[in-house]
This record gives C-alpha cells, sequence and structure tokens, in this order.
C-alpha cells in the first residue's frame, strides 16, 4: 500500500510546478501576441531620432538661411560687388574701420609672426604711442581670419573683404541656429526654435547692429555667448545623463573663453549671468554639483554707470559725450511700438509673468521648508522648479532692465526675448502651469495645454509670414545704393599729395577711415576703452571749441600732427538734442556755457576755432595753411615754422 501511495503524491508534487509553470508561460505567450509592448521601444526610438534629426535639421537650415539673407541684403544695400575698394572700405566706419584695417595689415605682413608681433608693438597707427593692438583692441577675430584666409587657399578665389564679411555672416548663422536650440531645449520642441529664428529676424533692427557694422566685436562676439547659453541651458536640466552633462560643460567653457577673447566687454555680460547663477544658488534649486564664479568690473564703467544713474554730475567732455551716444539712451516709443506690432513683447510679458511667479512659488515653498520634486511632471503645473527656467527669468529680468536705461543693451536684450517668449508659447508646462492657477475643471487642462502649445505659435507664426516675409522679400528686391563722394575725394587726396610719414588729426570716427582706407598715421582713435585715447580724443576735438588758434596749435603739435581735418558736418552741427552737440560740450567742459542753474555765464575772447580758421586771417594763417578743401572736410597743413602775418 505505501508503494501504490507514494507515487500518486509524488505525481502531485510534480504536476503543481508543472501546472504554475504552464501558466506562466501562458500568460507569457499571450503577453508576446499583443504586438503594442514589443515594437513600442523601436517605435518610442524611431520617434525620438524623427524628432531630433527634424530639429537640427530646421535648426542648421535656419542658421544657414539667414546667413544667406544677411549677404544678399548688404550687396542690395551697398552695390557690394560693383564697387572699388576704396568706396568698400569707407562703407566701415568708426571703430569698424580699425578692425578691418589691422586684417588688411596681417594680409599684408611677409609672414603671420612677423603680423603679429607688429600689431602687439604697432607705432604706425598712433602718433607719439606704440600700443599692444591685439590685446587693447580684441583682434582676435582678425587674427584668426587672415590665418584661414592664407591657410585654406581662399586667396587665390575669393577678396578679402568677401572672406571677412563671410565669416562674420556665417557667425550670424550660429548665433540664430544657438537662439533655436536654446528655446527647443527650455520648450522641448523644435517649434519653440522656428518661432525664435522668426522674431529675431523680423525684429533685427532690434537684434542686432550686423547690417550698419559688420566689424563690430560684438557681431564675432555674441554667436559664442548664444552657445554658451545654450550649453548653459542644457547643463542646468535636471534631466540630463553623465554624458549630455559633461558635453554640455564642455562647450560651456569653450564658447565662455572665447567669448572672454573676442569681445573686451564681454566681462560685463559674464558678471551679470554671474549674479544671475548666483541667485539661482542661493535659491537652492540647482543640482549641488554645479558652483559657479562671478567675474569682476572695472573702475571705468561704474562712473559712467554713476553719472548715468544720477548718483554723481560731471562736466568732463569724454563723459558727457559718451552719455550723449544714441546707444546709450533709454529706448524711445518707437522701440516699443516695434516689439509689439511683431507681437513679441505682448507673448514676452505674458511667459515672463508666468514663469516669474511660479518661481516666487518654489522659493516660497523652498523658505518654508518644503522639498522639491525630483521630477517635475506636466500635470504638477510648476515650471518654475526648473533650474533653468528660474535662470532665465533672472538673466532676462537684468539684462531688460539695463536696456531700459542704456538702449545699445537692446541687441543683447532683444535675442533673449525673442527665445524666452518662443519658448513659453510652445510649452506646454507653462499653459499647465495656467491653468493650475486658475484651477480649470471644464476641459481637461493636459489636453488644453498641449492644444494651445502648438495652435498658439502656429497662428503666431502664420500671422507673422503673412505681415512680414513680403516685406523681406522687398528688401532683398530693393537695390541700394552707398553714395559718398566726398570722403572718397578726401581719401584720393590723402593718397595722393600727402607725404608717407604725415600724422593727420581730427575726429575719432574720421581718423578711424583714414587709418583703413590710407594706411597713414593718425592722432587719436574711434576707440573707449583706454584712458590716453580718451584724452587724447577730448583734446583734438578742441578743434570744435572756442579756444585761440595758438592754443590749438600747442595741442596738435604735441601729438606730432602735420594736417588737420575740420568737419564741416560737426561744426554746423544742428542736432535735436542741442545739449548734446559736441561743439556745447565742449563749451561746458571749458566753462564758456552755463551748465546749470547758479553756474555763472562765461565767455571766450575766441572764436569757434572752426568757423574762424576758414576766413584766412590772422593768426590763423599763421600756424595753418589750407591744402584741400570741398563740401564736407577742410584740410589745413600745420605749419612747422610760423610766420606771422599783419
Amino acid at each position: 500500500m505505501a508503494e501504490e501511495e507514494g507515487p500518486p503524491v509524488e505525481l502531485r508534487q510534480r504536476k503543481k510546478p508543472k501546472s504554475s509553470e504552464n501558466k506562466e508561460s501562458a500568460k507569457e505567450e499571450k503577453i508576446s501576441d499583443i504586438p503594442i509592448p514589443e515594437r513600442a521601444p523601436k517605435y518610442v526610438l524611431f520617434q525620438r531620432f524623427a524628432k531630433i534629426f527634424i530639429g537640427c535639421l530646421a535648426a542648421v537650415t535656419s542658421g544657414m538661411m539667414y546667413a544667406l539673407y544677411l549677404s544678399a541684403y548688404h550687396e542690395r544695400k551697398f552695390w557690394f560687388s560693383n564697387r572699388q575698394e576704396l568706396e568698400r572700405e569707407i562703407t566701415f566706419q568708426g571703430d569698424s574701420a580699425i578692425y578691418y584695417s589691422y586684417y588688411k595689415d596681417m594680409l599684408k605682413a611677409p609672414s603671420f609672426e612677423r603680423g603679429v608681433y607688429e600689431l602687439t608693438h604697432n607705432n604706425k597707427t598712433v602718433s607719439l604711442k606704440t600700443i599692444n593692438a591685439v590685446q587693447q583692441m580684441s583682434l582676435y577675430p582678425e587674427l584668426i581670419a587672415s590665418v584661414l584666409y592664407q591657410a585654406t587657399g581662399s586667396n587665390e578665389i575669393i577678396e578679402p573683404v568677401y572672406f571677412y564679411i563671410g565669416i562674420v555672416f556665417g557667425l550670424q548663422g550660429i548665433y540664430v541656429t544657438a537662439l533655436f536650440v536654446t528655446s527647443w531645449l527650455m520648450s522641448g520642441t523644435w517649434l519653440a526654435g522656428m518661432l525664435t529664428v522668426a522674431w529675431f529676424i523680423i525684429n533685427r533692427v532690434d537684434t542686432t547692429r550686423i547690417e550698419y557694422s559688420i566689424p563690430l566685436r560684438e557681431n564675432w562676439a555674441l554667436p559664442y555667448f548664444a552657445c554658451q547659453i545654450a550649453a548653459l541651458t542644457g547643463y542646468l536640466k535636471s534631466n540630463l545623463n553623465t554624458y549630455g552633462e559633461r558635453f554640455c560643460y564642455l562647450l560651456m567653457s569653450a564658447s565662455t573663453y572665447t567669448f572672454m577673447m573676442m569681445w573686451e566687454y564681454s566681462h560685463y555680460l559674464l558678471f551679470l549671468q554671474a549674479i544671475s547663477l548666483f541667485l539661482l544658488d542661493i535659491f537652492s534649486v540647482e543640482q549641488s554639483d554645479k558652483m559657479f564664479v562671478p567675474h569682476k568690473e572695472n573702475g571705468h564703467m561704474l562712473k559712467f554707470l554713476e553719472v548715468k544713474f544720477g548718483l554723481n554730475m560731471t562736466k568732463n567732455f569724454t563723459m558727457n559725450w559718451l552719455l550723449c551716444q544714441e546707444s546709450l539712451q533709454a529706448p524711445s516709443q518707437d522701440f516699443f511700438l516695434r516689439l509689439t506690432q511683431s507681437s513679441l513683447l505682448p507673448f514676452y510679458i505674458l511667459v515672463l509673468i508666468i514663469c516669474f511667479l511660479s518661481m516666487l512659488q518654489v522659493i516660497f515653498r523652498r523658505i518654508n521648508g518644503k522639498s522639491l520634486k525630483e521630477t517635475v511632471t506636466l500635470e504638477d503645473g510648476r515650471i518654475g522648479e526648473r533650474p533653468e527656467i528660474i535662470y532665465h527669468v533672472i538673466h532676462t529680468i537684468l539684462l531688460g532692465s539695463l536696456a531700459m536705461v542704456i538702449e545699445g543693451l537692446k541687441y543683447i536684450w532683444i535675442p533673449y526675448v525673442c527665445m524666452l517668449a518662443a519658448f513659453g508659447v510652445c510649452s506646454p508646462e507653462l499653459w499647465m502651469t495656467l491653468f493650475k492657477w486658475l484651477r480649470l475643471r471644464t476641459v481637461h487642462p493636459i489636453l488644453l495645454a498641449l492644444i494651445l502649445s502648438m495652435a498658439v505659435p502656429t497662428i503666431i507664426g502664420l500671422s507673422l509670414w503673412k505681415e512680414f516675409f513680403p516685406r523681406l522679400m522687398t528688401e532683398l528686391m530693393e537695390l541700394q545704393e552707398f553714395y559718398d563722394p566726398d570722403t572718397v575725394e578726401l581719401m584720393t587726396w590723402i593718397k595722393r599729395q600727402a607725404p608717407v610719414a604725415a600724422v593727420f588729426a581730427g575726429s575719432p570716427q574720421l581718423m578711424g577711415a583714414i587709418k583703413l582706407c590710407t594706411g597713414w598715421m593718425v592722432t587719436s582713435l574711434p576707440l573707449y576703452n583706454d584712458d590716453d585715447l580718451l584724452k587724447r580724443n577730448e583734446n583734438i576735438y578742441q578743434i570744435y571749441s572756442k579756444r585761440s588758434a595758438e592754443d590749438i596749435y600747442k595741442i596738435l603739435t604735441s601729438y606730432k600732427a602735420n594736417y588737420l581735418i575740420v568737419e564741416d558736418a560737426i561744426c554746423n552741427e544742428v542736432g535735436p538734442m542741442r545739449g548734446c552737440r559736441v561743439k556745447d560740450l565742449l563749451d561746458i567742459a571749458n566753462g564758456h556755457m552755463v551748465c546749470e542753474e547758479g553756474d555763472k555765464l562765461t565767455y571766450s575772447k575766441y572764436g569757434r576755432f572752426c568757423h574762424e580758421v576758414k576766413i584766412n586771417y590772422s593768426p590763423y594763417v599763421n600756424y595753418f595753411t589750407r591744402v584741400y578743401w570741398n563740401r564736407s572736410y577742410f584740410v589745413y597743413k600745420i605749419n612747422t615754422v610760423i610766420s606771422f602775418q599783419s
């Protein structure tokens, strides 16, 4: 009996696990029969790859199209290809002329090493002064451009000027691409990048100065700053993997270093960025292994800001002259009107308010001791918990505050505005945050947020296309012409008649053009980051003041000047801002005009020099002999031996 009972027990024990295994295998078979789970990972990977590929293609295409547009517009505006070399160079005015002139000098040098040495020990630009032009004027772009021009064999294919401006236009394409990527990273959709580019191009009067002055340092530097911001945005994202974090950190470091090389004022922007990151750190919403070092400011800009914000008063000509520059004035009403007409300003304000209020909620939660969520989902509606959003909100507020008092900073702030506004309207998370506050119940908030994040930018894009695209096409079709025969005649006379060793004196802007177009030595340059050059500019500007012929003669000979150029446009300047004319500022600085109530009105016993010297009577003819003139310029030879006439 025991033998008979044993097997059934043994069989039952064996059947039980077998039965469970069969059930499990049956379940696996049923699961495997369902196609969705097995194919879902491949589908998700393909969808993600397609999204990234299309986004990258759109970003690169946007940059390339913008660079081509700038090239075509520049050709139409100046009729560039049909101009002689001298006429082309005259289009580079002011400090732009100086930068391009050094690019020409590098190409003429027998070797790169010799060219660099001549620039770092330059005594052929400013009389009685040896300067390190590379360091003082941030000429690294010109060094790089000259090396690339010769190393790539482009000297056999393209003219130097086209190669130079082509690089700058290419950098502007990178600039647009970086803004595209930043908005894409923040919103999660490349549609935001497309809207960023559209707003940037439509508002280009306020986003860039590339159309008016190509060689400006900011046109070389800001594309790298945009790349740095894109890398920093990716670095601050909480869901970034280790390899992505390392890539962003390396890109951020490289672009920051290049940005600092390209622009002597880069540290001011980095200082504002450091403040933003410092405040982000105080709020403790970024990962603990991500800290940043603020940069230093210098005292020269602090003095300017003291006067700008009314904390100090001055009669100093240089300081008041800088304050009178259009780029350092408060923005006009036209500025806000343009941004409103393109719909940029309203959406930017909406996005900024939502992000800022959400950020305040995060800060208050932190102050009250509530811990932040490691991952924020769409349903949470807390866009202000993302570290990269907080950083951008703080940074744009700082830049915007300064742009409200110094219009020139709009070229840094408005691209930021384009990027932030585009990110916001394309971000479901931002709309979800708004719906959470409104406690929307009639429609499912997540569904509505997803719909709006697609519908709103699409409607904006279509309206911008309908209104502004025809204008852009019209600009490319119009053939404009740059016409300045007086300056061409002046430069031609200098090259033909003036001795090679001659030194010219005049306004800094004109001196920059003379340095570029003729190569002759000058007494001053249109650069404002050197105390000695600023003092020279002020002294040379005295030719438009009420000073004696002897005083002007002593000033000019102290700088070994041989020729003086008087510009009719400055001497007879009639501007809307009377207190900002050069002659008015000189009269204030010299005590020849009342500056404010309580000051005594003083008169000069001398007439205005630029007027008196044209009359050709003693004592002016004793010191100066007119040798050339046209409608705009009067050139005087500074006599080495004074012959007093009655």
